[in-house]
Protein backbone atom coordinates (compact mmCIF):
# COMPACT_ATOMS: atom_id res chain seq x y z
CA UNK A 1 0.00 0.00 0.00
CA UNK A 2 2.10 2.54 1.06
CA UNK A 3 6.14 2.28 -0.81
CA UNK A 4 9.18 1.29 1.10
CA UNK A 5 10.83 4.53 -0.64
CA UNK A 6 8.07 7.03 0.59
CA UNK A 7 8.01 5.99 4.23
CA UNK A 8 11.81 5.78 4.60
CA UNK A 9 12.00 9.18 3.78
CA UNK A 10 9.81 10.31 6.46
CA UNK A 11 11.75 8.86 9.52
CA UNK A 12 12.27 11.18 12.49
CA UNK A 13 16.55 11.24 12.09
CA UNK A 14 16.45 11.55 8.62
CA UNK A 15 14.06 14.78 8.58
CA UNK A 16 15.69 15.88 12.22
CA UNK A 17 19.33 15.86 11.69
CA UNK A 18 18.92 17.27 8.41
CA UNK A 19 16.97 20.19 9.78
CA UNK A 20 19.49 21.01 12.39
CA UNK A 21 23.03 20.62 10.14
CA UNK A 22 20.65 23.00 7.78
CA UNK A 23 20.04 25.70 10.96
CA UNK A 24 21.41 28.85 10.79
CA UNK A 25 23.05 31.32 13.37
CA UNK A 26 22.35 34.88 13.48
CA UNK A 27 25.84 35.73 13.73
CA UNK A 28 27.96 33.07 12.52
CA UNK A 29 27.88 30.90 9.21
CA UNK A 30 25.38 27.83 9.81
CA UNK A 31 25.50 27.19 13.48
CA UNK A 32 28.88 28.04 14.22
CA UNK A 33 29.28 30.78 16.90
CA UNK A 34 32.23 33.02 17.38
CA UNK A 35 30.67 34.75 20.90
CA UNK A 36 33.36 33.86 23.20
CA UNK A 37 34.87 37.41 24.03
CA UNK A 38 33.40 40.50 24.92
CA UNK A 39 36.47 42.04 23.94
CA UNK A 40 36.94 40.11 21.16
CA UNK A 41 33.63 41.18 19.83
CA UNK A 42 33.90 44.54 19.73
CA UNK A 43 36.27 44.74 16.87
CA UNK A 44 34.50 41.87 15.28
CA UNK A 45 36.66 39.31 16.53
CA UNK A 46 39.85 40.57 14.46
CA UNK A 47 43.39 39.98 16.44
CA UNK A 48 41.52 36.82 17.61
CA UNK A 49 44.45 34.81 17.11
CA UNK A 50 47.26 37.32 17.61
CA UNK A 51 45.81 40.30 19.82
CA UNK A 52 46.99 40.38 23.49
CA UNK A 53 45.50 40.83 27.24
CA UNK A 54 42.32 38.44 25.89
CA UNK A 55 41.91 35.28 27.50
CA UNK A 56 39.93 34.21 24.88
CA UNK A 57 42.86 33.16 22.96
CA UNK A 58 43.49 30.10 24.87
CA UNK A 59 40.67 28.71 23.08
CA UNK A 60 41.36 30.62 19.15
CA UNK A 61 45.23 30.42 19.42
CA UNK A 62 46.59 28.53 22.36
CA UNK A 63 50.19 29.63 21.58
CA UNK A 64 49.15 33.37 22.42
CA UNK A 65 48.87 32.88 25.78
CA UNK A 66 52.31 34.58 25.88
CA UNK A 67 50.56 37.33 25.04
CA UNK A 68 48.52 37.03 28.62
CA UNK A 69 50.02 38.96 31.62
CA UNK A 70 50.43 36.24 34.61
CA UNK A 71 47.93 34.32 36.17
CA UNK A 72 44.34 35.29 35.07
CA UNK A 73 40.64 34.38 35.16
CA UNK A 74 38.27 36.09 32.63
CA UNK A 75 34.66 34.99 32.32
CA UNK A 76 32.39 36.14 28.92
CA UNK A 77 29.06 35.91 28.44
CA UNK A 78 27.05 37.11 25.35
CA UNK A 79 23.06 37.63 24.87
CA UNK A 80 21.82 36.64 21.48
CA UNK A 81 18.97 38.05 20.01
CA UNK A 82 17.92 36.18 16.74
CA UNK A 83 14.77 37.31 15.12
CA UNK A 84 13.27 35.50 11.95
CA UNK A 85 9.47 35.64 10.93
CA UNK A 86 8.00 34.00 8.04
CA UNK A 87 5.77 35.50 5.27
CA UNK A 88 4.49 33.20 2.34
CA UNK A 89 2.29 30.21 2.00
CA UNK A 90 2.51 26.47 1.18
CA UNK A 91 0.64 23.84 -0.98
CA UNK A 92 -0.22 20.14 -0.68
CA UNK A 93 1.06 17.54 -2.86
CA UNK A 94 -1.12 17.28 -5.71
CA UNK A 95 -1.75 15.12 -8.88
CA UNK A 96 0.95 16.55 -10.78
CA UNK A 97 3.81 16.59 -8.05
CA UNK A 98 4.98 18.27 -4.74
CA UNK A 99 2.70 21.20 -4.51
CA UNK A 100 0.53 20.87 -6.76
CA UNK A 101 -2.34 20.60 -4.44
CA UNK A 102 -4.21 22.21 -2.15
CA UNK A 103 -2.84 25.13 0.20
CA UNK A 104 -1.56 23.79 3.29
CA UNK A 105 -3.77 25.55 6.70
CA UNK A 106 -1.74 27.52 9.29
CA UNK A 107 -0.19 30.40 9.88
CA UNK A 108 3.00 31.87 9.28
CA UNK A 109 4.86 30.45 13.04
CA UNK A 110 5.37 33.44 14.64
CA UNK A 111 8.85 34.69 15.39
CA UNK A 112 11.70 31.73 14.86
CA UNK A 113 13.97 33.22 17.12
CA UNK A 114 14.84 33.81 20.28
CA UNK A 115 17.50 35.34 22.94
CA UNK A 116 20.15 32.73 24.54
CA UNK A 117 22.90 33.55 26.11
CA UNK A 118 26.06 31.88 25.56
CA UNK A 119 28.87 31.46 28.26
CA UNK A 120 32.65 31.57 28.40
CA UNK A 121 35.07 30.71 31.22
CA UNK A 122 38.85 30.90 30.92
CA UNK A 123 42.17 30.73 33.54
CA UNK A 124 45.80 30.92 32.58
CA UNK A 125 48.88 30.76 34.18
CA UNK A 126 52.75 30.94 33.19
CA UNK A 127 54.83 28.11 33.91
CA UNK A 128 58.22 29.26 34.47
CA UNK A 129 59.59 31.50 31.99
CA UNK A 130 58.49 30.34 28.63
CA UNK A 131 55.97 27.31 28.77
CA UNK A 132 51.68 28.23 29.61
CA UNK A 133 49.19 26.63 30.71
CA UNK A 134 45.01 27.08 30.53
CA UNK A 135 41.55 26.29 30.98
CA UNK A 136 38.69 26.88 28.97
CA UNK A 137 35.04 26.90 29.12
CA UNK A 138 32.82 27.60 25.65
CA UNK A 139 30.34 27.11 23.59
CA UNK A 140 31.23 26.90 19.42
CA UNK A 141 28.02 25.51 17.93
CA UNK A 142 24.81 26.25 18.93
CA UNK A 143 20.83 27.38 17.77
CA UNK A 144 17.44 27.03 18.54
CA UNK A 145 14.22 28.07 16.99
CA UNK A 146 10.73 27.32 17.75
CA UNK A 147 7.72 27.69 15.81
CA UNK A 148 4.04 27.02 16.07
CA UNK A 149 3.31 23.71 15.42
CA UNK A 150 0.35 24.31 13.65
CA UNK A 151 2.19 26.92 11.21
CA UNK A 152 2.23 26.80 7.38
CA UNK A 153 5.80 24.93 7.32
CA UNK A 154 5.68 22.51 9.87
CA UNK A 155 6.07 19.29 7.46
CA UNK A 156 9.54 20.91 6.90
CA UNK A 157 10.40 21.57 10.65
CA UNK A 158 8.77 22.90 13.78
CA UNK A 159 11.54 23.04 16.26
CA UNK A 160 15.82 22.87 16.10
CA UNK A 161 17.89 22.59 19.21
CA UNK A 162 21.72 22.42 19.03
CA UNK A 163 24.07 23.09 21.41
CA UNK A 164 27.92 21.84 21.80
CA UNK A 165 29.56 23.11 24.87
CA UNK A 166 33.58 22.48 25.10
CA UNK A 167 35.99 21.97 28.30
CA UNK A 168 39.72 22.39 26.96
CA UNK A 169 43.12 22.43 28.41
CA UNK A 170 45.78 24.30 26.35
CA UNK A 171 50.05 24.59 26.46
CA UNK A 172 52.30 26.72 25.12
CA UNK A 173 56.13 27.06 24.92
CA UNK A 174 57.94 30.63 23.89
CA UNK A 175 60.55 29.33 22.04
CA UNK A 176 62.09 33.10 22.28
CA UNK A 177 60.55 36.64 22.78
CA UNK A 178 58.94 36.39 19.02
CA UNK A 179 58.61 32.83 19.00
CA UNK A 180 55.70 30.59 20.29
CA UNK A 181 53.94 27.54 19.81
CA UNK A 182 50.83 25.73 21.66
CA UNK A 183 48.11 23.49 21.68
CA UNK A 184 44.54 22.46 22.72
CA UNK A 185 42.61 19.31 23.19
CA UNK A 186 38.96 19.57 24.13
CA UNK A 187 35.91 17.13 25.31
CA UNK A 188 32.77 18.42 23.45
CA UNK A 189 29.58 17.36 24.78
CA UNK A 190 26.59 17.82 21.85
CA UNK A 191 23.01 17.53 22.65
CA UNK A 192 20.08 17.92 19.75
CA UNK A 193 16.29 17.72 20.11
CA UNK A 194 14.48 18.70 17.14
CA UNK A 195 10.74 18.51 16.05
CA UNK A 196 8.69 18.33 12.85
CA UNK A 197 5.30 17.39 11.55
CA UNK A 198 4.28 14.17 9.38
CA UNK A 199 1.90 14.76 6.86
CA UNK A 200 0.07 11.13 6.99
CA UNK A 201 -2.65 12.08 5.53
CA UNK A 202 -0.87 12.56 2.06
CA UNK A 203 0.90 9.25 2.76
CA UNK A 204 -2.59 7.19 3.09
CA UNK A 205 -3.59 9.28 0.61
CA UNK A 206 -0.68 8.27 -1.95
CA UNK A 207 -1.51 5.09 -0.77
CA UNK A 208 -5.13 5.00 -2.12
CA UNK A 209 -6.67 4.34 1.06
CA UNK A 210 -10.26 5.92 1.37
CA UNK A 211 -11.37 9.31 3.53
CA UNK A 212 -7.45 10.63 3.51
CA UNK A 213 -6.21 13.73 1.65
CA UNK A 214 -3.06 15.48 2.11
CA UNK A 215 -3.23 17.96 5.25
CA UNK A 216 -6.15 15.33 6.94
CA UNK A 217 -4.02 13.56 9.58
CA UNK A 218 -1.01 14.60 11.30
CA UNK A 219 1.38 13.33 12.79
CA UNK A 220 4.57 14.46 14.80
CA UNK A 221 8.45 13.28 14.88
CA UNK A 222 10.70 14.13 17.68
CA UNK A 223 14.48 12.96 17.85
CA UNK A 224 17.01 13.40 20.56
CA UNK A 225 20.43 12.73 20.95
CA UNK A 226 23.86 13.67 22.36
CA UNK A 227 27.11 12.36 22.36
CA UNK A 228 30.99 13.43 24.29
CA UNK A 229 34.05 13.30 21.47
CA UNK A 230 37.74 15.20 21.51
CA UNK A 231 39.64 17.37 19.31
CA UNK A 232 42.21 19.60 19.11
CA UNK A 233 43.22 22.83 18.13
CA UNK A 234 47.33 23.84 17.34
CA UNK A 235 48.80 27.49 16.79
CA UNK A 236 51.97 29.36 16.25
CA UNK A 237 52.37 33.05 17.23
CA UNK A 238 55.00 34.95 15.39
CA UNK A 239 56.47 38.86 16.06
CA UNK A 240 58.43 40.39 13.45
CA UNK A 241 58.36 43.24 16.25
CA UNK A 242 57.24 43.83 19.32
CA UNK A 243 54.56 45.85 18.05
CA UNK A 244 53.23 43.72 15.67
CA UNK A 245 51.87 40.30 16.03
CA UNK A 246 50.98 37.20 13.42
CA UNK A 247 48.70 34.24 14.90
CA UNK A 248 47.79 30.91 12.77
CA UNK A 249 45.95 28.35 14.20
CA UNK A 250 43.80 25.48 13.12
CA UNK A 251 40.52 23.78 14.75
CA UNK A 252 40.16 20.01 14.05
CA UNK A 253 37.34 18.64 13.05
CA UNK A 254 34.84 16.81 15.59
CA UNK A 255 33.06 13.08 14.42
CA UNK A 256 30.26 12.59 16.46
CA UNK A 257 29.27 9.46 16.44
CA UNK A 258 25.56 9.46 17.75
CA UNK A 259 24.78 5.86 19.03
CA UNK A 260 22.05 5.79 21.03
CA UNK A 261 19.93 8.67 19.71
CA UNK A 262 16.10 8.07 20.19
CA UNK A 263 13.39 8.79 17.71
CA UNK A 264 9.89 9.52 18.72
CA UNK A 265 6.63 9.17 16.83
CA UNK A 266 3.02 10.89 16.54
CA UNK A 267 1.07 8.73 14.19
CA UNK A 268 -2.67 9.06 14.51
CA UNK A 269 -4.65 6.44 15.18
CA UNK A 270 -6.07 5.42 11.39
CA UNK A 271 -2.75 5.68 9.58
CA UNK A 272 -0.69 3.60 12.54
CA UNK A 273 -3.10 0.63 11.96
CA UNK A 274 -2.94 0.59 8.62
CA UNK A 275 1.19 1.32 8.11
CA UNK A 276 1.33 -1.30 10.64
CA UNK A 277 -0.25 -4.25 8.49
CA UNK A 278 1.86 -2.56 5.17
CA UNK A 279 5.42 -2.18 7.42
CA UNK A 280 5.82 -3.76 10.10
CA UNK A 281 8.64 -2.18 12.28
CA UNK A 282 7.92 1.35 10.47
CA UNK A 283 7.23 4.91 11.95
CA UNK A 284 7.91 3.06 15.63
CA UNK A 285 10.06 4.71 18.60
CA UNK A 286 13.83 3.39 17.91
CA UNK A 287 16.97 3.96 18.68
CA UNK A 288 19.00 5.40 15.44
CA UNK A 289 22.86 6.20 14.94
CA UNK A 290 24.03 8.93 12.47
CA UNK A 291 27.56 10.40 12.23
CA UNK A 292 27.34 14.24 12.42
CA UNK A 293 30.63 16.16 12.00
CA UNK A 294 31.64 19.38 12.95
CA UNK A 295 33.97 21.34 10.34
CA UNK A 296 37.22 22.07 10.42
CA UNK A 297 38.82 25.84 10.08
CA UNK A 298 41.87 27.65 10.32
CA UNK A 299 42.64 31.58 11.42
CA UNK A 300 45.25 33.72 10.09
CA UNK A 301 45.24 36.46 12.63
CA UNK A 302 47.49 39.81 12.47
CA UNK A 303 47.33 42.95 15.17
CA UNK A 304 49.68 45.88 14.83
CA UNK A 305 50.22 48.51 17.81
CA UNK A 306 50.34 51.85 15.57
CA UNK A 307 51.44 53.51 18.78
CA UNK A 308 50.67 54.03 22.27
CA UNK A 309 46.84 54.51 21.90
CA UNK A 310 45.86 52.91 18.35
CA UNK A 311 46.01 48.84 18.08
CA UNK A 312 44.81 47.98 14.32
CA UNK A 313 43.95 43.95 13.59
CA UNK A 314 42.29 41.62 11.00
CA UNK A 315 41.50 38.27 10.74
CA UNK A 316 40.79 35.90 8.00
CA UNK A 317 39.16 32.13 8.71
CA UNK A 318 38.22 29.34 6.68
CA UNK A 319 35.62 27.13 7.68
CA UNK A 320 35.77 23.46 5.80
CA UNK A 321 31.82 22.60 6.01
CA UNK A 322 32.03 20.69 2.12
CA UNK A 323 33.63 17.80 3.93
CA UNK A 324 31.79 17.56 7.02
CA UNK A 325 28.33 18.09 5.24
CA UNK A 326 28.29 16.96 2.08
CA UNK A 327 26.30 14.04 3.45
CA UNK A 328 25.29 12.20 6.32
CA UNK A 329 23.96 8.34 6.44
CA UNK A 330 21.12 7.49 9.23
CA UNK A 331 20.84 4.08 10.39
CA UNK A 332 17.81 2.66 12.19
CA UNK A 333 17.53 -0.01 14.54
CA UNK A 334 13.52 -0.22 13.59
CA UNK A 335 12.62 -2.23 10.18
CA UNK A 336 13.31 1.19 8.41
CA UNK A 337 15.94 1.55 5.47
CA UNK A 338 18.78 3.41 6.11
CA UNK A 339 18.99 7.34 4.76
CA UNK A 340 21.35 9.42 3.19
CA UNK A 341 20.93 12.86 3.33
CA UNK A 342 22.97 15.44 0.96
CA UNK A 343 23.62 18.85 2.26
CA UNK A 344 26.00 20.46 -0.73
CA UNK A 345 27.45 22.70 2.40
CA UNK A 346 30.17 24.78 1.15
CA UNK A 347 33.21 25.92 2.32
CA UNK A 348 32.97 29.59 3.73
CA UNK A 349 35.29 32.61 4.43
CA UNK A 350 35.00 35.20 7.41
CA UNK A 351 36.67 38.17 7.39
CA UNK A 352 37.46 40.97 9.87
CA UNK A 353 39.29 44.42 10.64
CA UNK A 354 38.59 46.28 13.87
CA UNK A 355 40.95 48.87 16.11
CA UNK A 356 41.60 49.71 19.37
CA UNK A 357 41.89 53.18 21.16
CA UNK A 358 42.96 54.32 24.21
CA UNK A 359 41.34 56.78 25.34
CA UNK A 360 43.32 56.92 28.69
CA UNK A 361 44.80 54.45 31.37
CA UNK A 362 41.53 52.93 32.31
CA UNK A 363 39.26 53.45 29.05
CA UNK A 364 39.48 51.63 25.74
CA UNK A 365 36.98 52.19 22.99
CA UNK A 366 36.80 49.43 19.83
CA UNK A 367 34.98 48.84 16.94
CA UNK A 368 34.87 46.39 14.08
CA UNK A 369 33.26 45.41 10.42
CA UNK A 370 33.12 41.74 9.15
CA UNK A 371 31.92 39.57 6.38
CA UNK A 372 30.51 36.28 7.10
CA UNK A 373 29.51 34.12 4.20
CA UNK A 374 26.74 31.09 4.47
CA UNK A 375 28.19 27.88 3.46
CA UNK A 376 23.98 27.17 2.10
CA UNK A 377 23.00 28.03 -1.04
CA UNK A 378 19.71 29.16 -2.57
CA UNK A 379 19.05 25.39 -3.65
CA UNK A 380 19.79 24.01 0.05
CA UNK A 381 18.04 27.08 2.14
CA UNK A 382 15.91 25.36 4.92
CA UNK A 383 13.33 26.35 6.71
CA UNK A 384 14.64 25.25 10.62
CA UNK A 385 15.78 28.92 10.27
CA UNK A 386 17.22 30.45 6.79
CA UNK A 387 20.74 31.38 6.60
CA UNK A 388 22.38 33.67 4.59
CA UNK A 389 25.81 36.00 4.36
CA UNK A 390 25.58 38.64 6.11
CA UNK A 391 27.95 41.83 6.96
CA UNK A 392 28.72 42.93 10.92
CA UNK A 393 29.28 46.42 12.70
CA UNK A 394 30.41 45.87 16.20
CA UNK A 395 31.61 48.36 19.09
CA UNK A 396 33.26 48.05 22.64
CA UNK A 397 34.67 49.80 24.98
CA UNK A 398 37.08 47.99 27.80
CA UNK A 399 37.43 50.01 31.41
CA UNK A 400 40.36 49.09 33.85
CA UNK A 401 39.37 49.36 37.66
CA UNK A 402 42.81 48.77 38.83
CA UNK A 403 45.97 47.29 37.42
CA UNK A 404 44.46 43.58 38.27
CA UNK A 405 40.64 44.48 37.33
CA UNK A 406 38.85 44.61 33.85
CA UNK A 407 35.23 44.82 32.55
CA UNK A 408 34.76 44.96 28.68
CA UNK A 409 31.12 45.29 26.85
CA UNK A 410 30.67 44.78 23.18
CA UNK A 411 27.97 45.01 20.76
CA UNK A 412 26.90 43.50 17.11
CA UNK A 413 24.32 44.40 14.63
CA UNK A 414 24.07 42.02 11.60
CA UNK A 415 22.85 43.37 8.17
CA UNK A 416 21.40 40.45 5.74
CA UNK A 417 19.14 40.47 2.70
CA UNK A 418 15.84 38.94 3.81
CA UNK A 419 16.53 35.38 2.65
CA UNK A 420 13.81 33.41 0.18
CA UNK A 421 13.11 29.74 0.92
CA UNK A 422 11.52 27.27 -1.19
CA UNK A 423 11.14 23.90 1.26
CA UNK A 424 9.77 20.49 0.05
CA UNK A 425 9.00 17.71 2.56
CA UNK A 426 9.00 14.21 1.64
CA UNK A 427 5.31 14.03 1.23
CA UNK A 428 5.44 16.91 -1.47
CA UNK A 429 4.28 19.71 0.71
CA UNK A 430 6.21 22.46 -0.29
CA UNK A 431 6.50 26.16 1.45
CA UNK A 432 7.47 29.05 -0.07
CA UNK A 433 8.15 32.78 1.44
CA UNK A 434 10.81 35.57 2.44
CA UNK A 435 12.20 35.78 6.35
CA UNK A 436 12.87 38.87 8.11
CA UNK A 437 15.89 38.23 10.00
CA UNK A 438 17.39 40.70 12.31
CA UNK A 439 20.26 39.78 14.60
CA UNK A 440 22.14 41.51 17.68
CA UNK A 441 24.83 40.39 20.41
CA UNK A 442 25.48 42.13 23.61
CA UNK A 443 28.46 40.59 25.44
CA UNK A 444 30.06 41.61 28.72
CA UNK A 445 32.70 40.08 30.62
CA UNK A 446 35.21 40.53 33.69
CA UNK A 447 39.23 39.79 33.98
CA UNK A 448 40.68 39.38 36.98
CA UNK A 449 45.03 38.90 37.43
CA UNK A 450 45.95 37.69 41.06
Amino acid sequence: MQTASTIARLTLLAVGVAGALAAADANAAAFQLKENSAKGLGRAFAGSASAPDDASIIVNNPAGMRQLDGRQVQFDASAVSFSAEFKGAGRNAGPTGPGTGTAISGGDGGDAGKIAAIPAAYFHTPIGEKAHFGVSLSVPYGFATKYDTDWVGRYSGTRTEMETVDLGFSASYDVNPYVSFGASVFVERMNMELRNAIDFGAIMAQSRVPGYAPGSADGSLKVKGDNNEIGWTVGGLFSPDENTHIGISYRSKVEHKITDGDATFDVPTGPKTVLAAARPGWFVDTKGRATVTLPASATLSVTHQVNDRLLIAADVTRTAWSTAFDSVTIDYDSNQANSVLNFSYRDTTFASIGADYKVNDKLTLRGGLAYDQTPTTDAHRDVRVPDTTRKWVTLGMSYATSEKMEFNLGYLHIFAKDPNVTATSDTGNVVRGKYDVVGDVLAASINYKF
